[in-house]
């Protein structure tokens, strides 16, 4: 089990849109932390005044976590292999990178990574095993 959580972009981002999760949210066992990576994506997508406050308070309140240069290269190294068994394009690797950082890093802090992305994030998982929790 896990000592901490990460929630992926997609979380967030209904949680932002629609408190989808504000019952689930709670339920989360350890301290909640943030992904680097996830802000980034989430300051990517802001456009509205309440969107950069809710990202300023992100930044202010959680304990920020951010790749390592392991995970940057070992991120590309995934990628490549990906392509390779797969035959994904440029843009499909593109859309993945930041999922394979996410993944990676939520690894390296031994953090069960929460998304609603089944898809992508098992795909990166077949490539290297992390705590995973599909909402």
């Amino acid at each position: 089990m896990s000592s901490s959580a990460i929630f992926d972009t997609s979380i967030l981002i209904d949680q932002i849109r629609s408190d989808k999760y504000h019952a689930r949210i709670p339920s989360v066992i350890g301290p909640i932390r943030i992904s680097s990576v996830v802000l980034a994506e989430l300051a990517r997508g802001a456009v509205t005044k309440t969107d950069a406050k809710i990202l300023r308070a992100l930044t202010k309140n959680q304990k920020i976590l951010t790749p390592t240069e392991k995970n940057w290269i070992e991120s590309g190294e995934l990628l490549a292999n990906m392509r390779a068994d797969h035959g994904f394009e440029s843009t499909k690797l593109r859309d993945l990178h930041f999922d394979v950082l996410i993944a990676l890093t939520a690894r390296s802090c031994g953090a069960c990574l929460i998304t609603s992305n089944r898809a992508d994030f098992e795909l990166i998982r077949t490539y290297r095993d992390f705590d995973l929790e599909v909402w």
